[in-house]
């Protein structure tokens, strides 16, 4: 690992105001965040603490006051599926939880999409900075436990997804 290049690396973060550096080399791979810890994925398959992802607001970013809220989604009845077999997606932080990227665009994920590690599930606002939150594991999206610009707590459930 060259110390100084990832000295480098961080200084250009700070000087650029970017929040996350993904460099790949074959099959080395570096990921720099820049942000409040909090506590690392389970089963992400990295030792690294992950940091929130400020994501700054643009023409198409979420408006609190659009009445486009959309209910929670749940298990589809029948399925037997317990929620211990499933793996939470926690909220991170204190803020509004968003679905899509802008109250006209479709929601990031629904009950029955895949995801990864690296998939936008949603977005959540807090102190004005827009956060893209990641899926962190692998899975088939089995229930949506919040609605469109409600309140989230920190640690609260957001997702719950089956493991694939």
């Amino acid at each position: 690992m060259d110390v100084e290049l990832l000295e480098r690396l961080v200084k250009l973060m700070a000087s650029n105001d970017l929040s996350t550096v993904d460099l790949r080399d074959g099959d080395r791979r570096v990921v720099l965040k820049r942000g409040a810890l909090v506590a690392p994925s389970a089963g992400s398959g990295f030792t690294h603490y992950h940091a929130a992802q400020p994501v700054f607001p643009h023409a198409h970013a979420p408006n609190p006051g659009s009445g486009g809220a959309t209910a929670p989604t749940s298990t589809p009845p029948g399925t037997g599926e317990s929620d211990r077999d499933l793996i939470a997606i926690k909220s991170p932080m204190v803020g509004t939880f968003y679905s899509s990227p802008s109250p006209d665009a479709k929601s990031f994920v629904t009950v029955g999409s895949e995801v990864d590690e690296d998939t936008d599930v949603c977005i959540i606002e807090a102190m004005k900075v827009f956060n893209n939150i990641k899926a962190e594991c692998r899975g088939t999206v089995a229930k949506i436990s919040v609605t469109n610009g409600q309140t989230v707590e920190f640690g609260q459930v957001l997702f719950l997804v089956k493991p694939s």
